[in-house]
């Protein structure tokens, strides 16, 4: 029945229906429970390293000036995807109108893009921190930090846009139904009635542009990191360092590894299911991880919560 419903619906509207996540079960209610937990997380989480970092002077070096920018990646990242999914179980209304699907995909490539540019980015502020310290002041000096965001951001927002708006322009006429959480192109291509094989392979070519060209720039920068670590004298030093690598290089795995095996596979190898089930990685545990990572791992945020936090709250006698 609940099939039918769709295709009736499918020949009455047009936009599109998610099958969302979870099935309507004490499973799936449990487990949607946790994802609303994990979204507070994020919110809480994100929202406390992009104040901290504001607030605290001490914090405002380019590596955190970053940092910052990726909390609030974070932030929008996690709310394109989980607030519709929300209100689509909770009401038992699983469509999506045509422009709530065009703003979800914008937002989500935006999102996706800027952070694998982004994580890039740190990566070469901490391979210069380290490998070339004498000269950091110059080389990540406010203007080249202002550059590397700002590339960020303009570079992502024309690739999304270009890519939602031919995606939204091909015809849907096989069926409307989306076998996702949220409006993934990936997953819309497979209903248009035309022939997508050349628009797969521009999709392709943008992976590598903005998700595998950015990794392969960041490992070999963390291979001369480490390299450079090994050699330090300094054993308070060496620990510092590689703690902060260790850091990004955590985020990094749990940020690429799901997007680089999801969107690299041949179309033949693919399953809807599976490429459902690891969005889950990157578009909900990702940004409610990332500032876990750098706060419980990292001394000077830790110090900047206290000293924040101490403005705030009343000292004691």
């Amino acid at each position: 029945p609940r099939m039918l419903l769709m295709e009736e619906w499918n020949h009455t509207t047009t936009g599109f229906i998610l099958l969302g996540l979870f099935a309507p079960t004490k499973t799936g209610l449990l487990l949607f429970l946790l994802v609303i937990l994990i979204f507070l997380i994020a919110l809480l989480g994100n929202s406390t390293m992009i104040l901290l970092i504001w607030m605290d002077g001490h914090l405002h070096t380019p590596m955190y000036f970053l940092l910052s920018q990726l909390s609030l990646m974070d932030l929008m990242y996690i709310c394109c995807t989980v607030p519709k999914m929300v209100v689509n179980y909770l009401s038992g209304d699983n469509s999506i109108s045509f422009v709530g699907c065009g703003f979800q995909s914008v937002c989500f490539l935006i999102m996706a893009c800027a952070e694998g540019l982004l994580l890039a980015s740190m990566a070469y502020d901490r391979y210069v921190a380290i490998c070339r310290p004498l000269h950091y002041p110059v080389l990540m000096n406010k203007r080249m930090c202002l550059l590397m965001i700002t590339g960020s951001w303009v570079s992502s927002s024309i690739n999304s846009i270009s890519h939602t708006v031919y995606a939204l322009s091909m015809p849907y006429c096989k069926s409307r139904i989306i076998n996702h959480f949220f409006c993934d192109i990936p997953a819309m291509v497979p209903l248009a009635c035309m022939d997508t094989w050349a628009y797969e392979y521009t999709m392709f070519f943008s992976t590598n542009l903005f998700l595998l060209v950015p990794f392969l720039g960041i490992m070999p920068s963390y291979g001369r990191v480490l390299y450079a670590v090994h050699h330090m004298r300094s054993s308070q030093g060496k620990k510092k360092a590689f703690t902060t690598c260790s850091t990004h290089l955590t985020v990094v795995t749990f940020y690429y590894a799901p997007f680089v095996y999801t969107y690299l596979r041949p179309p033949s190898l693919r399953s809807p299911e599976e490429d459902k089930n690891l969005a889950v990685f990157y578009t909900i545990l990702t940004p409610m991880l990332n500032p876990i990572i750098y706060s419980l791992r990292n001394k000077e945020v830790l110090g900047a919560l206290q000293r924040v936090s101490g403005r705030f709250l009343p000292q004691k006698e």
